[in-house]
């Protein structure tokens, strides 16, 4: 019998940690390291949902109620997200029923709508989701395989961005990681210009700082890009196992003829590679019909396309109707 266990005070922490990690599919938001992460954010409330067979692990799935803020706006933008989740013993469906069946319980009286961010093919139970309501959309994720050699990958780089390389180390760019937490608050202020520029929310700097103390520089690695001992860009990446996740990135638009974003992607897949990585996963690269300069951007650097999807289900329609209205709204403003 299949049991589904919400309380944290019966689940093994240790147990599940292992389980996560020996996962063919075990990914860092799926991690124990993710769900301390998600309980230090005041603005997060994670989910996590164990499914257990006698004594054994055989699923599991970590969600996150997120919103912006609080008041209306949070009120009104509150999403219940799952990235690389479930995670399923042998890939049996009646786990994966369990497991979306509770997720259904408990996740959808909090949100307005939930996704299904997948890491992976979850076409075999597509059947499960269609069942209870979820709408499956095309996503594309772009993922650089740096189990390759270094002169394959360079010459998977598109000739235009390998020029603009060059011309970086030409311009004296370099990339470094960050060793001095000084030197934080200058890799913030450069996202606050890029999100500031595309009209996007970005989290506070606590958040950042957070996230640094909880996963330390084992799992979330910052590059700096330096031209004349000045930081000019930035890329945050989270590790697990021996994945890369590109996270947040940027640099100061008054630097970009010195080319740090297109140095910085290419030395972290070199510095991924010395360090024993073998994937360096690009993160979203958006709907394959819709153009999307982001990845346009990225596909530069090589790598190839994955459609894994997403599954959207909305529980508050009409919240949700104000909500898209709220954040245009919003954008306008900015």
């Amino acid at each position: 019998m299949i049991n589904t266990l919400t309380d944290l005070s019966k689940i093994d922490l240790n147990q599940l940690e292992t389980f996560v990690h020996h996962h063919p599919h075990g990914n860092f938001f799926q991690s124990i390291k993710a769900f301390r992460f998600f309980q230090a954010i005041n603005v997060y409330e994670p989910i996590l949902i164990v499914a257990v067979e006698g004594e054994e692990i055989v699923g599991s799935l970590l969600s996150v109620v997120m919103k912006e803020g609080g008041g209306l706006k949070g009120y009104f933008s509150r999403r219940c997200i799952v990235w690389g989740g479930p995670l399923v013993k042998n890939e049996r469906s009646e786990v994966y029923s369990e497991l979306l069946d509770k997720f259904h319980e408990v996740g959808g009286k909090k949100a307005i709508y939930s996704q299904f961010r997948n890491f992976f093919d979850l076409a075999d139970v597509r059947m499960q989701f269609d069942n209870l309501g979820w709408q499956f959309e095309e996503h594309l994720n772009i993922m650089i395989d740096l189990s390759k050699t270094e002169e394959i990958l360079w010459k998977e780089v598109h000739s235009k961005r390998r020029n603009e390389i060059r011309r970086a180390e030409k311009e004296g760019t370099s990339v470094r990681v960050l060793e001095n937490k000084d030197e934080f608050e200058t890799t913030y202020d450069i996202l606050t210009e890029v999100y500031d520029r595309a009209k996007l929310p970005l989290p506070g700097m606590q958040f950042f700082r957070t996230a640094y103390e909880i996963l330390g520089p084992d799992h979330f690695k910052i590059f700096l890009a330096v031209n004349e001992e000045k930081i000019i860009g930035t890329m945050y990446v989270l590790c697990f196992k021996n994945i890369m996740y590109d996270w947040y990135a940027g640099s100061y638009q008054e630097y970009y003829k010195k080319y740090p974003n297109d140095l910085i992607p290419w030395k972290a897949f070199l510095w991924g590679k010395e360090n024993g990585f073998k994937t360096f996963d690009f993160g979203g690269a958006g709907k394959p019909d819709v153009p999307y300069g982001v990845r346009d951007y990225k596909k530069k650097f090589g790598g190839e396309f994955v459609n894994y999807g997403r599954f959207e289900k909305i529980h508050k329609p009409i919240l949700f109707q104000f909500g898209k209205l709220g954040l245009k709204v919003w954008q306008k403003l900015k």
